[in-house]
């Protein structure tokens, strides 16, 4: 392999879409055993590759050159093979600085909490200390002796971290990562007056964590803009061909389409109001992959949903969609058509909005047929109760909201102005 990434687990990783968007048609994907670790690096077959968990400082011992940041933060996730030299670097230290400015989050001055103590977990210190922050805790579950010269540097435990005030978090733990996506670090609800939170996490690409932030207008950051910005300036240290005022640009571009890439596009809205007719459009004009739950409920459970609800009861049909849910959350480049009632549960809407964007597909209920085939909508007095339910939920939950009062065209131009916009 001449250029790739190796680590030990590496299905679910974005470096070779990153990598291949930037040109490089010849980066690969290799998993290792620390066993192969050893006979890889010192055969010195590649011109350069990325490293990652949990190779980031095993990978030193076989170096002969390591620069600055990557030897005051002891791990290396970029290693450039030179004339038989094996150089050293840490990108994913320019990935989090910039992923911090980029986002407007200013940490001079700022008390910080960490969360973890691992290779990223001292990325994040050389961060903050460069960037100015007054104090920094570093956050894990048993209190450590401070291991560390830095007199604005203190190690405390997460019972500890309730009781200080704190201004931004970064969370460098994989708490609320995939498949563990339900997993939150912290209950930032505890913690008053928090200014930002910045989460290194790239899949889901909006974690717990992030969804919380949100909700409260906290200020966030998260982990896929540093990924893109790592892997660009990894990529830039394998050629050496990005003119330095140029990059931001660059790494700007390739967010856009790596993001553009990943996301989901979800639709709720009224049974009726159009939700499978323009989910199916709308992945056919951005070639993502078409998912109707009404349709998938009936593939996984071998029941329509009207069935169910008529042979069961809606709760044990809200229980079978809750999971339903959760399992097509986890996919990317998808559109996503919902049943009607996907709101009533907020579980529904926190696993959709990691990987999506939703949006309420907002239709006068006047122009709504109601439909035998809808159990809890099969007149107008019934469809109407149901939109009375609802409505706020709607608009409390969408992330966009595109009226549908008028022709599927019309529809379809709104929705490519809110792309655009």
């Amino acid at each position: 392999m001449k250029y790739g990434l190796i680590g030990e687990k590496l299905g679910h990783s974005f470096s070779k879409t990153i990598h291949n968007f930037l040109g490089n048609d010849e980066y690969e994907l290799l998993e290792l055993d620390k066993n192969a670790l050893s006979n890889f690096l010192k055969e010195k077959g590649f011109i350069g590759i990325n490293v990652t968990i949990p190779y980031k400082q095993e990978v030193i011992k076989y170096l002969d050159y390591i620069d600055t940041d990557a030897k005051e933060i002891n791990a290396v996730n970029t290693i450039i093979n030179d004339n038989g030299a094996l150089k050293g670097y840490n990108t994913d230290f320019l990935g989090l600085k910039i992923n911090i400015e980029n986002n407007n989050i200013v940490l001079k001055n700022k008390i910080i909490a960490i969360l973890g103590n691992g290779g990223t977990s001292k990325t994040a210190l050389q961060v903050s200390k460069k960037l100015l922050a007054k104090k920094i805790f570093i956050v894990t579950r048993n209190t450590i002796t401070n291991i560390n010269n830095y007199d604005n540097v203190e190690y405390i435990n997460y019972d500890e971290l309730l009781n200080k005030h704190i201004d931004v978090i970064i969370n460098t733990t994989p708490c609320g990562m995939f498949p563990n996506t339900d997993d939150c670090p912290i209950d930032i609800s505890k913690i008053k007056n928090l200014y930002a939170i910045v989460d290194v996490i790239y899949n889901p690409l909006n974690t717990n964590l992030i969804i919380k932030a949100k909700k409260n207008s906290i200020k966030y950051a998260t982990g896929l803009y540093m990924l893109v910005a790592q892997a660009v300036y990894a990529n830039n240290l394998f050629f050496n061909n990005i003119n330095n005022n140029n990059i931001v640009n660059l790494i700007d571009k390739c967010y856009k389409k790596v993001y553009n890439d990943k996301i989901n596009y979800v639709f709720i809205g009224m049974p009726g109001c159009g939700k499978s007719t323009i989910s199916n459009e709308i992945s056919k004009i951005y070639n993502k992959k078409f998912i109707d739950l009404d349709i998938e409920f009936e593939k996984k459970y071998s029941i329509t949903p009207s069935e169910c609800i008529n042979q069961h009861g809606e709760n044990k049909f809200r229980d079978l969609e809750e999971n339903l849910v959760k399992q097509f959350s986890s996919v990317n480049n998808a559109v996503i058509s919902t049943g009607g009632g996907v709101v009533l549960r907020e579980n529904n809407i926190n696993n959709l909005k990691k990987n999506g964007i939703i949006y309420f597909i907002d239709r006068d209920i006047n122009l709504i047929e109601a439909t035998n085939d809808r159990p809890l909508s099969s007149n107008k007095q019934l469809l109407k109760k149901r939109y009375d339910e609802r409505i706020d939920l709607y608009k409390k939950y969408a992330d966009v909201i595109i009226n549908n009062d008028n022709s599927l065209d019309e529809f379809v131009l709104k929705f490519k102005n809110e792309q655009n916009y």
